[in-house]
């Protein structure tokens, strides 16, 4: 976003610090201008948008810079410029991880704070979240700390560019394991990130509402999308968020289903099962 440069260096650092064949870096400046990058071993490209396009369109802008699809690279990875690889060895575990697992499609990093070592509960993607040093097979996946093989782009495309913020990998996650992609969460692969809030944002309530709702109705099978929503309604009411939380919340998700939602493509019913099977059904 531009207005984190010793975080975004020290991140670069941390990359070109990996073991094994150098790593090609892209840095995509999303709407915002670019500091000054350093010479990389395996080399750094910077591409500034004239204008923010939101979490997965930038996203999609450094997939691209790898070809259509990312294609002149056989894995990607995403971290949030304010992140770093304490390990020098994360590189190795995720070449290895793709290498011993043709199902494996996306790889989810632990996210761990760099003063304390704890990981949020809410950067575990699973329902049983209690223990982040567990790694197991998933249903999505964090945005800010992933690996993902290049096929499941060609395949079934790239993150939602109309989410801007919020669900966008759940978005995507839905859609690979649909083709028959798996997702692993890997305790032993850190991002050291600090801990926040994702209230943080102005936009938080409402582009969570909106596109919980666009999620559905891109992605669910018919009977499902009313239980789904209708659980998060009852979840959040739950919660008692603020009155202007709620607010916010209640017109995200009437925007939701009065807006476009981009194409529909519901999953087979195999992989409603298969999302069972994993350990979360698709209604919460």
């Amino acid at each position: 976003m531009g207005n984190r440069p010793e975080e975004l260096r020290a991140l670069l650092d941390s990359v070109a610090k990996q073991d094994g064949d150098p790593i090609r870096v892209v840095v995509v400046g999303n709407g915002a201008p670019l500091p000054e990058l350093p010479d990389l071993p395996g080399g750094v490209r910077a591409v500034e948008l004239p204008e923010n396009l939101g979490i997965p369109g930038g996203r999609n802008v450094g997939i691209e810079a790898f070809g259509p699809g990312g294609s002149e690279v056989d894995v990607l990875l995403f971290l949030d410029d304010d992140g770093l690889l304490p390990d020098t060895g994360t590189a190795e575990l995720v070449r290895k991880a793709f290498a011993a697992d043709p199902e494996l499609g996306i790889v989810s990093f632990r996210i761990a704070d760099p003063d304390t070592g704890a990981t949020q509960r809410r950067h575990v993607p699973r329902l049983r979240a209690s223990d982040p040093m567990r790694s197991s097979r998933v249903t999505t996946f964090l945005g800010g700390a992933n690996a993902v093989r290049t096929k499941v782009f060609q395949e079934v495309g790239g993150l939602p560019d109309e989410f801007f913020y919020a669900h966008e990998e759940t978005d995507l996650a839905w859609r690979a394991l649909d083709a028959g992609w798996m997702i692993d969460y890997r305790a032993d692969m850190v991002l050291h990130h600090p801990t926040t809030l994702p209230s943080r944002h102005a936009v938080y309530h409402r582009m969570v509402a909106r596109n919980r709702v666009w999620l559905a109705r891109r992605n669910l099978p018919a009977p499902l999308i009313p239980l789904y929503l209708g659980v998060w309604l009852l979840l959040t009411l739950a919660r008692r968020p603020s009155r202007p939380a709620l607010r916010a919340w209640l017109g995200g998700f009437r925007e939701g289903w009065t807006t476009p939602c981009g194409p529909r493509r519901p999953m087979k019913w195999r992989t409603v099962w298969r999302l069972t099977r994993l350990g979360r059904p698709p209604v919460i």
